[in-house]
């Protein structure tokens, strides 16, 4: 497969468009690059530090709880945006907590959402958990349209939750459970 050439690491799901690998030291600087193009659209919902240990941070959580993925293009590798599960946790839990930003010059395409369902299918089938949870600022209307564009359902609201941008912020609670999930990819062929 071309992508195995020119990819430093392996794809774990393709589809027509994109693939989701983990990532890599190798990403390095094309990330960086990306997140600084992409700093003012993103604010104020995602705020990356840009130091020169941000990224070796970035790699860090995945040798633990976390599974780390880019969305690359099938036509040329380039990185799309980024899917994390967050704090897996597996025995009567098998739950994790959704990280996801898209690139600011592939945002509106739908390449996140392929990338999102091929990150949903493997958090389902292949590390068999039970339920995804996604955690969004009530402003952030295009995230909350996403995540019930996917079957997402809103679980409740958590004042102060999360510090970004240096000021605690409030943060809708929304889940998506494995047996919603293979109902949606029955009925609607996700």
């Amino acid at each position: 497969m071309d992508i195995l050439r020119r990819s430093p690491t392996p794809p774990l799901k393709s589809g027509k468009r994109v693939f989701i690998r983990k990532p890599s030291p190798w990403d390095e600087t094309e990330f960086i690059k990306k997140i600084v193009a992409s700093k003012n659209f993103h604010y104020p919902y995602i705020v990356n530090k840009l130091h020169g240990s941000f990224f070796k941070q970035y790699l860090l959580r995945f040798e633990g709880k976390s599974e780390g993925h880019l969305v690359c293009s099938l036509a040329n590798d380039e990185i799309i945006g980024v899917i994390n599960i967050n704090d897996i946790v597996k025995g009567a839990f098998f739950n994790g907590y959704l990280g996801y930003y898209v690139f600011k010059q592939y945002a509106g395409q739908g390449f996140m959402s392929e990338g999102f369902k091929l990150v949903m299918d493997r958090a389902f089938t292949d590390m068999k958990l039970h339920r995804l949870e996604a955690n969004t600022q009530p402003t952030n209307e295009a995230s909350k349209n996403f995540l019930k564009r996917h079957g997402f359902t809103r679980e409740g609201f958590s004042p102060r939750y999360l510090k970004v941008a240096g000021r605690w912020r409030d943060h809708e609670r929304w889940a998506l459970l494995k047996d919603d999930w293979l109902v949606l990819q029955t009925n609607n062929g996700f």
